[in-house]
């Protein structure tokens, strides 16, 4: 993330928990009590992307009715969504791409961010502009462990949240890299759970995902 640091328990939003939900909500309803289900499974740090059109109903129901949440938005792709997400109470960003333009805002809106990569040339361009935590994605089509483990020699300083095709038998390969903060995935959030609102069953997939760790099931 850039600086400013968050406004959360960890320096950075990459080191709040091992994994990141993204998060695509389809009913206002469902807010609230995912992002409830999640935290208390202990993943605090939920990424709700702008994939519909309550997205930013969403994060503001979550931002305002789930004290223990750390509510980004996700799929950032224009200065005008910035402000909007930053004003319904986002405290970290995520886009899956960057323009110039984009990280100036970004930078400009005071909090986190981690705007997205797939190549070295986008890494090494967001370096000099001073930024060093980063979204790899699509992970997996763009790679997966294999190319940021290739990163990591030449480029220690950049950390990334790699997203995309990543579940729980992967990630634990992403989080033993050194340039690995955490992962983002859905796989905690089955579409029959949610369209079932069985927040029980999203609590304890959650509590597996924050258990997860490099090379095994517990941190």
């Amino acid at each position: 993330m850039s600086t400013p640091p968050p406004s959360s328990p960890a320096d950075s939003v990459l080191d709040l928990a091992p994994v990141v939900p993204v998060v695509v909500v389809d009913e206002l309803a469902d807010a609230v009590p995912l992002a409830r289900a999640l935290v208390a499974g202990g993943l605090p740090a939920i990424e709700v992307t702008l994939r519909t059109p309550v997205a930013l109903d969403a994060i503001r129901a979550i931002a305002g009715e789930v004290p223990g949440a750390v509510v980004g938005a996700g799929t950032v792709i224009t200065a005008e969504q910035v402000g909007e997400v930053v004003a319904a109470g986002a405290r970290f960003l995520v886009s899956p791409g960057w323009t110039d333009g984009l990280v100036d805002a970004m930078r400009e809106s005071g909090v986190p961010f981690l705007p997205g990569v797939s190549t070295t040339s986008e890494v090494v361009a967001l370096l000099e502009r001073g930024v060093r935590e980063m979204k790899f994605f699509p992970a997996e089509a763009a790679g997966g462990t294999a190319y940021l483990k290739a990163l990591a020699a030449p480029l220690p300083q950049a950390r990334f949240c790699p997203t995309g095709g990543i579940g729980p038998a992967s990630a634990p390969e992403y989080l033993a890299l050194p340039n690995v903060g955490c992962v983002g995935g859905s796989w905690m959030l089955p579409k029959d759970a949610v369209a079932g609102r069985d927040w029980g069953r999203v609590e304890a997939l959650a509590r597996e995902a924050a258990a997860l760790s490099a090379g095994g099931t517990s941190r």
